[in-house]
């Protein structure tokens, strides 16, 4: 009674009867890196087709600009001019967002399938993570029973 006991020790004990399986945190850290790859390809996929989009709207005006630019005969000429260029901006404008309202919609689909299947996969993981924990835990418990008998 007189001999502090060795709290150390018996931590040491217990922690050592519930050990700690690190490959379910490796498998964890491979699937966030997975889905963060799919995320990022999703993602750079949209932006590589929106610049497309962009450069080709900036080049179509600047040739349908360069009509406007030229000397004209008739004043009369400049002012049709002038509407066919903003007849044509308009009609690009509405087939650039319409464009663009097209990557959006496949930027939407594309981070849905994979928020479900990134859902699916983790519940799969957890469950199965559940499962080994509770098998190992049980074993340690039936050996620390046997050993206090």
């Amino acid at each position: 009674m007189t001999k502090t006991p060795d709290f150390a020790k018996t931590m040491q004990d217990m922690m050592a009867s519930f050990p700690v399986d690190a490959s379910a945190f490796q498998n964890a850290f491979k699937t966030q890196a997975a889905f963060a790859e799919k995320f990022s390809k999703v993602a750079l996929e949209a932006a590589e087709k929106s610049t497309e989009i962009t450069s080709k709207w900036a080049k179509d005006s600047i040739a349908k600009l360069s009509d406007v630019s030229k000397a004209k005969a008739e004043p009369t000429d400049y002012t049709k001019s002038v509407t066919d260029f903003a007849s044509a901006a308009a009609e690009m404008a509405s087939e650039n967002m319409a464009a663009f309202a097209e990557v959006a919609k496949k930027v939407q689909m594309e981070t849905v399938e994979l928020m479900l299947a990134a859902g699916k996969d983790m519940s799969e993981d957890a469950t199965a993570a559940v499962k080994k924990a509770t098998a190992e835990v049980t074993t340690a418990a039936k050996k620390a029973a046997a050993a206090a008998k």
